[in-house]
């Protein structure tokens, strides 16, 4: 009776539903491995330093927009108005630059944006709407300001918005070091700061949180500025790495891409739970997809069927494994 109780533990630890939820979060790092090997052996040009280096550059605005707004699905929240936001404070600061100056045009992006974000936390954070609701009017609206202040696009920037957009050092583009500058402070905050662990206590239970002692309103009303100030961050090193702000286009389906690969990386829509390293493992995933998909000339419509598809059979595994923790 003894030697099997005492077995009962190692029995229990390694049983088939504790092997099925670790299969399932390591499907993300093994699916990442398995297709950049694919991209690998039928592409010449994908295993490369230029790629990678490119893919960086190119998905700046992407990775920084994403890890602002994998904090915010981490507390249980969402912004659906990231791209439009993104396409008007693109088109404010081209503007800007055309008829005021450099350091105009950064700053009054970069103040709109967090105006925006500040404006979101009010009326979700502290007002109590619904996100959905808010952020929807917000993707509507801004792109609506947006067509209204350059019905065509603005383009022709002074050259040092041109040289940030373009310039180099140690082979990557400034914009990449900027995007793994963010990247880098959004795994600081997440693994080793109390904001991060409220950030997951709020996403858990916000009620539970309060009685804690963490500032909910106040959280949310962050996670919402940040995301804001992120966007438009992001806007201006798309403009500049166009040399180009167009108002229709700029940013559209920006929110789909980043709700896309913070699920990937492991955020339930609910919040509560998500790890960082995972979220940029996410977003890798999908720019991987993307770039590898294009040098086999994929065509555009295919790619999005397949990254679609991807997105759901993520959010299946995730279903599967949140079924299993709860048999647990």
């Amino acid at each position: 009776m003894t030697m099997l109780s005492s077995h009962l533990p190692l029995q229990q630890k390694i049983s088939p539903r504790r092997i099925a939820i670790s299969l399932i979060g390591f499907a993300m790092p093994m699916a990442t491995i398995a297709l950049m090997l694919f991209f690998a052996l039928n592409t010449k040009a994908f295993l490369s330093v230029d790629n990678f280096t490119a893919l960086i550059s190119q998905n700046a605005a992407v990775i920084i927009i994403t890890v602002a707004f994998a904090m915010l699905l981490m507390a249980g929240y969402v912004d659906l108005s990231v791209g439009s936001v993104m396409g008007l404070t693109g088109v404010v600061a081209g503007l800007m630059f055309l008829h005021v100056g450099v350091v105009a045009g950064i700053v009054s992006a970069l103040a709109l944006g967090l105006a925006w974000g500040l404006m979101n936390g009010v009326l979700i954070g502290v007002c109590g709407l619904s996100p959905i609701v808010v952020t929807l009017g917000g993707l509507a609206a801004a792109r609506g300001v947006a067509l209204a202040l350059a019905p065509n696009a603005v383009y022709g920037f002074p050259d040092f918005v041109v040289e940030l957009g373009s310039g180099r050092i140690v082979g990557l583009a400034y914009i990449g070091w900027i995007a793994l500058a963010v990247a880098a402070a959004g795994i600081v905050v997440m693994a080793q700061t109390p904001f991060g662990k409220h950030i997951l206590a709020i996403g858990i239970n916000a009620r539970a949180a309060f009685l804690v002692g963490v500032r909910v309103k106040r959280t949310i009303l962050l996670l919402y500025t940040m995301t804001g100030l992120a966007v438009a961050l992001g806007a201006l090193l798309i403009v500049a790495r166009l040399d180009s702000a167009p108002s229709g286009t700029l940013g559209v389906g920006m929110e789909i891409t980043v709700l896309t690969a913070a699920l990937l990386g492991g955020i339930p829509f609910t919040g509560g739970r998500g790890s960082m390293w995972r979220v940029l493992l996410g977003i890798w995933f999908l720019i991987v997809l993307r770039n590898g998909l294009a040098l086999m000339n994929v065509g555009t419509e295919f790619t999005n069927i397949i990254s679609g598809s991807v997105l759901v059979a993520a959010a299946g595994l995730e279903m599967l494994q949140m079924h299993l923790r709860k048999r647990g």
